[in-house]
């Protein structure tokens, strides 16, 4: 991700969702606390990861008849109403339907994924964490395809767990969901 522009020494340019849905089609970006930044294509690798992860998450919650949905990026989120935040994680699992409309997902997703990028660790890493915690985020997984290990943060229990892509990794909301990167082929 790179930052839509650097303001000057004098003045700081804040963004509003307005300024993201007045973007021109094809050209996506996030804002974390007013500012605005675009978003690159995602890479093949990153494409592998999250098609396995929502058609594990999707398979396991059809199969159990579950209320829960996945929904995967490019789609809204809206985390707070001051207009100032809006993301367009790479998957979420929801299972309130009542903040879920076409327009995206307004407050905090059950699970949320993210599949780091060189560019986009310390936004994931630090920036969005806290913003993720802070909403009331249940369990935000950070995927690195670099390092092929997950960092899964439970806010509800106030854990972080760390595995790699071999390990069988609980998502907390269900009992019998796991979810492995085993078979990825990366780079």
């Amino acid at each position: 991700m790179e930052n839509f522009s650097m303001p000057t020494e004098n003045e700081e340019k804040k963004y509003t969702v307005d300024d993201i849905m007045a973007l021109p089609d094809g050209k996506r970006a996030e804002l974390l606390d007013g500012q605005m930044f675009m978003m690159a294509s995602p890479s093949a690798t990153h494409q592998r990861i999250l098609g396995e992860l929502s058609y594990m998450a999707q398979d396991y919650i059809r199969k159990k008849g579950g209320k829960c949905e996945v929904f995967f990026a490019p789609f809204a989120l809206f985390p707070d109403e001051t207009g100032k935040n809006y993301f367009e994680p790479d998957m979420v699992i929801q299972c309130n339907p009542d903040i879920i409309d076409d327009k995206g997902l307004h407050g905090a997703p059950d699970v949320l994924f993210e599949i780091v990028s060189p560019s986009s660790k310390y936004m994931d890493y630090m920036w969005k964490l806290n913003i993720y915690e802070r909403i009331g985020v249940r369990e935000y997984w950070i995927v690195d395809p670099l390092t092929k290990h997950v960092t899964v943060y439970r806010f509800e229990k106030k854990t972080v767990d760390h595995y790699s892509f071999t390990d069988d990794i609980p998502v907390g909301i269900y009992e019998d969901l796991t979810l492995n990167l085993k078979d990825i082929k990366i780079g």
